[in-house]
């Protein structure tokens, strides 16, 4: 008699179609506690000067939001948050979009030492999983955030996901950008801007975007094309 045929093996050519995110490794870790001691230390150095077009100027607001602001502004974001966000009620908390890539490992353990939850997935990797945490967050009450033109790009174009969680959350879309007196700039696709010290940085945060329920196709897109103009409006590089 001849033996049954055993089942495949995953390692035979099954491949899952589940996504792990990559974490960083240790010096990814020590790297990561650097990049928070240098952030602080940095911001603290900068000469600040705030424009609110939004809510967040009355401090007892408890209105919750989505922030969205360009991937190249990436290296004050978490600052903004808690210098003028946070101190609108100290049960605020912060959910943000993360790479599910090993850059992305990186950042979430930056995350960490803010405070934020680091949601990880994009529109390449992970993406339906990252939208349904990032709609629970929302519902468990915290404020989320959005790089709405990353993590590939092309720059200064918002990809549709950030329309569709609004209108899934409920929440409006708040533009943020700043303008910088000095920075370097990187050769990356995004040309990511990292601050001088003691260089003055000039915050906007812009009129909050809306998204209906009932929005179909057509809505979204129109939501996204108007949130474009609304950061390029506050946006001065």
């Amino acid at each position: 008699m001849k033996p049954a045929p055993r089942s495949p093996s995953p390692a035979a050519g099954v491949v899952s179609s589940v996504v792990i995110p990559e974490s960083a490794r240790w010096h990814g870790r020590l790297a990561a506690r650097a990049i928070f001691v240098l952030a602080r230390a940095l911001a603290a150095s900068l000469r600040w000067r705030w424009t609110d077009h939004s809510f967040f100027n009355d401090t007892a607001t408890e209105q919750r939001a989505i922030f969205a602001i360009w991937h190249n502004r990436l290296a004050l974001s978490l600052i903004l948050y808690r210098r003028h966000v946070a101190r609108c009620g100290s049960r605020r908390r912060l959910a943000a979009l993360v790479s599910a890539s090993r850059d992305g490992g990186l950042l979430a353990r930056v995350l960490e030492h803010f405070g934020v939850v680091g949601i990880r997935g994009s529109s390449s990797r992970r993406g339906a999983p990252a939208v349904r945490e990032l709609v629970s967050a929302a519902s468990g009450g915290c404020d989320l955030a959005v790089t709405p033109d990353g993590p590939r790009g092309p720059r200064y174009e918002p990809h549709p996901g950030v329309i569709a969680l609004a209108q899934l959350t409920g929440l409006p879309i708040v533009p943020v950008s700043f303008r910088l007196g000095w920075r370097w700039t990187l050769r990356s696709w995004d040309r990511f801007q990292i601050p001088v010290p003691f260089s003055r940085c000039e915050v906007v945060f812009g009129e909050p975007l809306w998204v209906p329920r009932e929005a179909d196709e057509a809505a979204r897109e129109a939501g996204r094309v108007e949130l474009r103009n609304r950061l390029m409006a506050i946006t001065r590089d």
